[in-house]
């Protein structure tokens, strides 16, 4: 009788195998169930943010889930990367991050994150090249021309960037090294009093973020020399880049999206997949493109890749330049 009945209850235990099974499966397909926070680190109106809202509003879209923003500036993003990296790894907190990422565990005396080891990338939503400009005083008219112009006047010509340690000042320190020349570092409290000084002409070159530049450059008031990435840019097929010039020069400031170390395998793939069928849509890459960013998608582990990489290159570069914030 007792035996009867435990092999009853046996069976009866085998039978919901097969249901849970399916019934775990289909709770993993459900992500998300909930809104998803993507943590931005920097203010309202700038290229992250802006950039951000635009992955925000696909992934809604796609997921089927509101993915709300959530600023949280300070820092050079510092402050956000060290909330994200303390959040929990549940596929419901994501940081939309970019360059800085790395360049910050080398620039800051004391960080509490490591940018490789406590994220799981996600997807390198767009490439943003920066462009060197000049001020039409100088007269160079490209890159070789203002190569050979800095070599036969060392230390006489300047260039202005938005801080030390800042994008515009290591991709600046990035090219003198490659290129030979010795410029001259005039650092500012951000890009825009930089522009007004370098529009006045006591700047007389930069590499900066195309965003205020372009204007500038389209009105003749600065002259556009070249782009950062590799090749030319589909946001400014005009322009050259410059490893036409200085072979192997690459500065590509990048934006995409992180979760935090040990997140689900399936909340990851379902983000990449989401994201990347939507850089696949003409009407998203003309957008972009508007914003000078390039398109690009991928795998996680080909932006794996891209953040060990540049972490490497601007630990150096950091190292070279000196530069440090308490």
């Amino acid at each position: 009788m007792h035996r009867s009945a435990f092999g009853a209850a046996i069976a009866g235990a085998l039978w919901l195998i097969p249901v849970l099974t399916l019934l775990v499966a289909s709770g993993a397909q459900a992500y998300p169930d909930r809104p998803v926070r993507l943590i931005v680190g920097f203010p309202p109106g700038g290229a992250a943010d802006i950039l951000g809202r635009i992955a925000a509003q696909k992934l809604t879209g796609g997921l089927g889930q509101q993915v709300v923003v959530d600023n949280r500036g300070g820092a050079g993003g510092l402050i956000a990367t060290e909330i994200a990296a303390k959040a929990n790894a549940d596929g419901y907190t994501l940081l939309f991050t970019s360059i800085p990422h790395v360049i910050n565990a080398h620039l800051y005396r004391k960080v509490g994150y490591d940018p490789v080891t406590d994220f799981t990338p996600v997807i390198q939503f767009v490439a943003v090249p920066l462009m060197m400009a000049s001020h039409p005083s100088l007269p160079a008219g490209s890159v070789r021309e203002l190569v050979a112009y800095a070599r036969s006047r060392p230390g006489q010509i300047n260039y202005g960037s938005g801080g030390s340690g800042a994008s515009s000042h290591l991709a600046m320190e990035l090219f003198k090294a490659m290129a030979g020349v010795d410029l001259v570092h005039i650092p500012y409290k951000g890009v825009g009093p930089m522009i007004t000084d370098m529009l006045a002409g006591q700047v007389k070159l930069t590499i900066s973020s195309a965003v205020p530049l372009s204007p500038q450059v389209k009105a003749g008031r600065l002259r556009g020399l070249a782009v950062t990435s590799p090749k030319r840019s589909a946001a400014f097929p005009d322009l050259p880049a410059i490893a036409e010039s200085v072979p192997g020069y690459e500065v590509i400031n990048w934006f995409g999206i992180l979760a935090p170390a040990g997140a689900p395998k399936a909340a990851v793939a379902r983000i990449n997949a989401e994201l990347n069928k939507a850089l696949r849509q003409p009407e998203l890459v003309r957008t972009l493109n508007s914003r000078g960013a390039d398109a690009v998608g991928g795998t996680p582990e080909e932006f794996a890749r891209i953040i060990r990489a540049d972490f490497a290159k601007w630990g150096k570069v950091v190292k070279d330049s000196g530069a440090k914030v308490d």
